[in-house]
């Protein structure tokens, strides 16, 4: 079939101004790097932030694997895969393993991945500092002068009210020891999978505008008080009900009729492959 499109849809052009700043947020990790973002056959917010980032990086040589919070087969990411096919022919798969280029939406798969993968995040907001200053400029200041006394307040006021942290999703992180960085609204189980990881992490924000990235081998830490320490969600004593997994990230389903609580593997390419090989031979 005769294409009547450029290869990855969008123009070489706007590839090669989104490459440049990508090479820009891999120099200062953390750091928001404004760029022009196009439009797509998708509303932004969508994910299209991810989608320009997945289209300027892949090649035709990539394999191509889409997860929307753990899930490949949701509503968004089967659309997006199937997009990102149709302008590139590329080869998709479920398998993280077997996949050169991720794209995903607020999850990190369970399986370990390599320096030969790029993982890519769909992100709404990208700043972190948003909940305590609604001003684009006074965020902008905060972090030239690295001013996030604020946030540390923010915090220890959380502690005082509520006894713990209770930031769920989109957990503040700093990243080399310079830039409080929003990881996007991934679960807290994710977060230590950041740090000096051997994956090229990017993360794409289509209407805000704004690209970051986290380099191989940088460090990451989630921000902590020395008498309060991250902790990650504890699911100890409860099971994946489809493949037996108990270390994994998991999704809480009530059921409407009776009431009970039943827990599923969020990750379900990971659910799968410990189905098909017998037993939780994967898991980190």
């Amino acid at each position: 079939m005769k294409q009547h499109y450029n290869f990855a849809f969008i123009d070489e052009g706007a590839k090669r101004e989104i490459r440049r700043k990508i090479l820009k947020a891999v120099a200062i990790p953390g750091y928001q790097v404004p760029f022009g973002s196009r439009e797509l056959p998708i509303a932004r917010g969508w994910g299209t932030g991810g989608i320009q980032i997945t289209l300027s990086v892949i090649g035709t040589d990539d394999v191509l694997k889409v997860i929307d919070q753990g899930c490949d087969g949701s509503v968004n990411a089967v659309n997006i895969k199937k997009f990102v096919s149709a302008v590139t022919g590329v080869k998709t798969t479920t398998d993280t393993v077997k996949a050169t280029v991720i794209q995903t939406r607020h999850r990190i798969p369970e399986e370990k991945m390599t320096e030969k993968q790029i993982l890519i995040l769909q992100v709404p907001y990208p700043e972190a500092l948003r909940t305590i200053e609604p001003s684009e400029m006074e965020t902008r200041r905060m972090h030239g002068e690295a001013d996030y006394s604020r946030m540390w307040l923010y915090l220890y006021e959380d502690i005082v009210k509520f006894k713990e942290i209770s930031i769920g999703a989109r957990y503040p992180v700093m990243v080399n020891s310079r830039y409080i960085m929003d990881p996007s609204p991934i679960p807290r189980w994710d977060i230590p999978k950041l740090n000096m990881a051997e994956t090229f992490y990017l993360f794409g924000a289509g209407r805000e505008k704004r690209i970051y990235a986290i380099p191989p081998y940088t460090k990451v830490e989630p921000l902590e008080f020395e008498d309060f320490k991250f902790r990650i969600e504890d699911f100890k004593g409860e099971s994946c009900m489809r493949c037996g997994s108990k270390d994994t990230f998991l999704d809480e389903i009530i059921d409407d009729t009776t009431g009970r609580r039943m827990y599923f593997c969020s990750d379900t390419g990971h659910c799968d492959k410990v189905l098909e090989s017998g037993g939780q031979k994967l898991c980190r």
